[in-house]
Formats: structure tokens, sequence, C-alpha cells
């Protein structure tokens, strides 16, 4: 975490952790209720666009994911399925229902074919490389080099088609360096303050000692230092990079190495950004923080805000290790945090919106409304390009569709590949955002109703999509 107390460039992990609920109270978001914005997210018709197979295909993958026994359970139900019907037929089986429901395409054709559909529907594409690395799941620095060489293959393609004017994209940094590293970094910068310009001169080639690691440990951070470097300068004024946010763990780690990135990159725009999680306690501190070290090394900063996918794990390690519990104890101080946090990057924006950028994550509607009710409020132009609003591809698509008519920027987390590139990664977002797929009631119900509308006018001879 950043700390206001150290000196300009420095990073470390503040005892924020320790405070419990306290921190989080100061987000404090409740005045009254902002007054509904225009935007109606109860209209089926925002569906017209898809063909009745899409309609299709929607309301039976959403009817499975609103079974919990499946959700949780759909690991390992895939890969009994695999090993029973055998690659191939997997493949066949998986391509036409969930696959084409959450993932772009496997090759370029294929993706651009997805990326030009929905830029006709005013929708922009924020590319993600299905890549999962955990604790344990490491294999030594030519994998890491095999991840770079991929992703700067997705900085490529996100900036090579013509399929909006402002491309973005997401980077997971345990794909580019080892998540135990990422862990002992967190561990060593909870004790000690580290500068940013030390990471940015071993982003540039020099050789530096880092503090509290040894040397091969030391070795392997400046090779992902570099990693991160020619992904990070293949992007500038091409493609804005959103690093993900992980796990309470290594994030602190994470951010560290995108906040030199940020140091060096995002002197005139916000090329690189981070990731910030309203579920944790500390996501203000955080996010406050972050503002301060910007605003005193002269960087602008880009926030990709987000509610968190990671409560289950978090909340069990806690207990395990016998810390206090990192996530808000319910729903409604999440939401209280995530608001806060909103509007303190709301009206940052709106005093400086050529410096911050946020995309506005959510697939909340009660957020997104308040979001566009601020932006007019604070007078912050929808065209400028400072706030965006991001859902995932093949969900929510009646909130993006509507956002999109209403003349707002929307981004669509797009992951591309093979199947079995691409399933250990929606796998792991469907555990991770259980709540969110049992909890799509509404889009099922929308979908339902321009079904019905779009059969009822084929059998009247009124035709309909294919």
């Amino acid at each position: 975490m950043l700390c206001s107390r150290l000196s300009p460039s420095s990073f470390h992990l503040s005892p924020l952790r320790l405070l419990g609920t306290a921190a989080s109270r100061t987000v404090g978001f409740k005045q009254a209720e902002l007054h509904p914005t225009a935007l109606n997210f109860e209209d089926p018709s925002a569906f017209r666009v898809k063909s009745l197979r899409e309609l299709l295909r929607a309301l039976t993958v959403f009817r499975l994911c609103s079974f919990p026994v499946l959700v949780n359970n759909c690991g390992k139900l895939m890969s009994t399925a695999r090993s029973i019907l055998g690659r191939k037929a997997f493949s066949l089986l998986l391509r036409p229902t969930v696959y084409a429901q959450f993932v772009a395409g496997e090759n370029e054709s294929e993706i651009s074919q997805s990326m030009e559909k929905m830029s006709l529907l005013g929708l922009r594409p924020m590319l993600a490389v299905p890549m999962e690395e955990d604790l344990g799941e490491s294999t030594g620095e030519r994998r890491y080099d095999d991840n770079m060489a991929i992703m700067l293959e997705c900085v490529r393609m996100s900036h090579s088609n013509a399929w909006c004017k402002d491309p973005m994209m997401q980077l997971k940094v345990t794909a580019l360096l080892n998540p135990e590293l990422c862990v002992k970094l967190t561990a060593v910068i909870a004790q000690q303050p580290y500068d940013l310009d030390l990471l940015v001169r071993a982003m540039d080639g020099e050789h530096v000692t880092f503090p509290g690691l040894d040397q091969k440990e030391g070795t392997h951070l400046m090779h992902g230092l570099q990693r991160l470097d020619k992904i990070a300068k293949a992007s500038i004024n091409n493609v804005r990079v959103l690093v993900d946010a992980e796990y309470t763990y290594m994030n602190p780690a994470l951010s560290l190495v995108t906040m030199a990135m940020m140091k060096k990159y995002n002197r005139d725009s916000a090329w690189i950004w981070n990731t910030y999680q309203c579920y944790l306690k500390e996501s203000r501190s955080l996010l406050l923080e972050a503002l301060s070290l910007s605003k005193r090394e002269g960087f602008c900063l880009g926030v990709k805000l987000v509610r968190g996918a990671y409560m289950d794990k978090e909340r069990k390690l806690a207990e395990k290790e016998g810390r206090v519990d990192p996530i808000h104890q319910s729903w409604e101080d999440t939401n209280d945090s995530y608001n806060g946090c909103l509007d303190v990057m709301l009206r940052t924006i709106s005093q400086n919106p050529e410096r911050y950028r946020i995309i506005v994550a959510s697939h909340n509607e009660e957020s997104v409304r308040r979001a566009a009710k601020r932006m007019e409020e604070l007078h912050i132009d929808k065209d400028r390009g400072s706030v965006c609003f991001g859902q995932l591809l093949g969900m929510c698509d009646y909130v993006s569709l509507t956002l999109a008519k209403e003349g707002y920027a929307v981004y669509k987390s797009v992951p591309y590949g093979s199947v079995d590139d691409t399933i250990p990664y929606l796998v792991r977002r469907a555990q991770e955002n259980r709540t969110v797929l049992q909890g799509i009631r509404k889009e099922r119900d929308l979908l339902r109703r321009e079904f019905k509308h779009r059969v009822g006018g084929i059998l009247r001879g009124g035709g309909g999509g294919s």
C-alpha cells in the first residue's frame, strides 16, 4: 500500500489490514439517494439485436448457471465429460453453448467477427488472455516468456484492428511473475518501503539489488519487470492496459509493479491502470493513497473499479491463518464501499479529466445509474473517455446495450482462445462470480420476453432472426 508519510516514490504495506471494519466505515456514502436517471434497464427490446439462436443459447446457459450445484462443481463435471467424450467431442459440445456465450473465438478471424458485431452495437472490446497462475503452478522463465509473447500479440490485435477508437486489454501480472515471489514481495514491503524508482531502473535494464530478496528471487523479479516493461512499451499510444487484482496475500506486490509502470509510462495519459476491489475493507484507503501518489509523482491514474471475486477463498484463508477477515461483512457495506470509491474518482475526474480515468466495471444497476447521474451532476462528458463502463462478455447485455444506446462508452471483457485454453479460465471465473451467475434472473426474464416476442412474430408471419 501507499503511504503519504513516506518519501514521494516509496511504496509499502501499511498496517491498515489490522483495523477491521473501522476503515470501511469511513466510506460512509449514506447521503440521500440520488434521483434515478433516465436509464431504463427494464426493456427487453435491448435484445432485439440478438438472433433467435443467440437468445435461445443465452437462455439455456443462464438456466444452467442458476443451479449452484452445477456452478460449484463445473470444473469436475467438465473434466469428467472431457475424459468420457474425448477432446474433440467435448470441444464440439461446448463450442456452440458455453464457449460461444462467453468467449470471442479461437483465432484472429473468429475474434474479428465477434468484435465487429460488438462494434456495430456500440460496444468496445477489452481483450483478456485466459492465463491462470496461482501458488504452486509456475514452471520457470520460459513459461513466463511464452506468456509475454501471447500478451504482446494481444496488444497487437487490440490496436491493429479497427474495432474501436480507444481499445483496452487486461493483464494478469502472475502470468509474467512467479506468484510465490509476489507473496514474498508483499511480506517484504510490509516491513520496509520500496522506492518505485528502483523498479523503474530495473525495467530499464539496470542491475539493481532488491531489499529482502535473495539473488535468485531478485533475478526473477528483474526478468518479470522487464517482461512487463515490454508489454507496457508496446501498449503506449495504442492500448490501455488494465492490470487485474488477485488475492490479498499478493495484491500489494502487484500494485507495486503496476505503480512503477504508471510512473514510467503514464506521464501524459493513463495507459496503465490498476484494479481496486471494493469488497475489501481497505479499498477506499488504497484508492486515496494511489491518488495521492499519482499527484506527488506527476503520473496519470487509471482505475478499474470492481466489487471483487475471491470472497470465499479470502475468508477461508483468513480464518485458517487467524487473521481479521479482509472482506466486508455485508453486501450493503460492499455497496457503500463501491459507491464511495466511485464518487471519489468521479469528483477527481471532474476536476482534471485529462489525467484521471475510471472504468465502472459492474453488473449492478444501482451503481451504473449512480455513476451516470453523478457524471451528469459533475458535468463529465460521456464522449471524453475519462469515464466508461464495463461488463463481462455474454453477461448483463441488457445493461451494456442500454448504456451504449444512451451514448456511454461501454466495454465488454472478452476472453479468447481454444476450448482447452479458456475452459479453466471460465471455470474459475464462474466459481468466483457464482453469486452473479445465480442472480441473473432478471436477464433471463428479459431474454424470455424477447424470445416470446420474436417467436410470436414468426408465427404471425412477421419473420425473425436465425
